[in-house]
């Protein structure tokens, strides 16, 4: 049996297309605001340098409780380096969902330029910081230097390996701890400060442009007498990468390191991954993620916590920015700033 052909008339075929293109259309308006809607399933974390075993860990944790409590495979993707150099590349256009810092100015600095709320440090417990840590010591087995305090670093012939406080966080608590430990020494003054601080990096030998790469410094390629990092840093070394080969010594007195931590804003909007990214830093209060953090030898806020792990922690002195400096903006005006003492400092070297 044959079919002829039906022939539609110009009107029809118009009719027809026309009724084609609006089926089309109308489907469109239907599935791609529900796409565009569609929260993502990758978020980016750009954090500090030394932070990328804590990081490693507590990301795969918090995939494991977003897949359990919201029923979606989800994948967190980090970044690490020199926590303001991470800071900078987020406002050069670097996506992270999330910045995990070790300080206030370098979320500051993106809550500055309104990549983060003005309220950051509200949104969330403790100042938006889950966890502290402080800055030590770290010289080889046997400590040939016999290095007790801060005084002993500024020493002829000791040799030091420090984070660089232009570009690492950590390499600012360590400059700021020194100067703290001169101020509350007898007698001390801004002037005896600066001269000690001044001699202190006179002695510096390496000034790594982020923690890990200071580690790396010491321990990797042999040099200096004395690594200045954070607690948790030469912890790790000391109890997990090299035990047996260096010894921690505690100053007499350190400064308190509080590690913030924010959505970024601008990115999380743009994203659609406000719900996922939010759920990422609320979950570093949990007690998994404040567990995960002592694991890796940072100070827990969770009293309970920190209880549990109190022999990993010594009980030293710590003075805070606020108390001592007016305040990490204060203090990054007039100690970190271009011109500013620490520039004067290091010109000296």
């Amino acid at each position: 049996m044959k079919f002829r052909a039906l022939s539609l008339s110009p009107l029809r075929r118009a009719v027809a297309v026309i009724a084609a293109g609006l089926i089309a259309v109308s489907s469109a308006s239907v599935v791609t605001p529900a796409c565009a809607a569609e929260e993502p399933d990758q978020i980016l974390n750009a954090s500090f340098d030394v932070a990328r075993e804590l990081y490693g860990d507590f990301s795969t944790a918090f995939s494991k409780h977003y897949k359990a409590t919201a029923g979606k495979d989800v994948k967190v993707n980090l970044s690490f380096g020199g926590s303001s150099k991470q800071a900078k590349s987020i406002l050069e256009g670097m996506q992270a969902d999330v910045a995990t810092m070790n300080q206030e100015t370098d979320i500051a600095t993106l809550a500055d330029k309104d990549y983060v709320a003005k309220n950051w440090r509200t949104r969330l417990p403790d100042n938006a910081a889950p966890m502290t840590s402080t800055i030590a010591i770290l010289v080889r087995k046997g400590n040939p230097k016999g290095i007790k305090d801060w005084a002993d670093l500024v020493k002829p012939g000791v040799e030091l390996v420090i984070p660089n406080p232009k570009t690492s966080g950590n390499g600012r608590y360590t400059y700021l701890a020194a100067w703290a430990y001169t101020l509350r020494s007898p007698g001390g003054d801004e002037a005896k400060a600066q001269a000690f601080v001044t001699t202190l990096f006179n002695n510096v030998v390496v000034l790594d442009i982020g923690g890990r790469g200071a580690t790396t410094s010491f321990i990797t390629k042999g040099q200096g007498d004395a690594l200045l990092s954070f607690e948790n840093e030469l912890l790790l070394i000391t109890k997990k990468t090299n035990p047996g080969q260096y010894e921690i010594v505690y100053p007499s007195v350190s400064i308190l390191a509080e590690l913030p931590v924010s959505v970024v804003d601008t990115v999380v909007d743009a994203r659609g991954s406000r719900k996922l990214a939010t759920a990422y830093v609320e979950y570093l209060w949990s007690p998994e993620g404040q567990r995960i953090a002592a694991s890796h030898y940072y100070r827990p806020r969770n009293k309970e916590i920190a209880e549990e792990n109190k022999e990993l922690f010594a009980s030293i002195p710590l003075v805070s920015v606020d108390d001592v400096f007016g305040g990490w903006p204060k203090a990054f005006k007039t100690h970190f700033g271009d011109g500013g003492l620490f520039d004067q400092v290091y010109k000296k070297k």
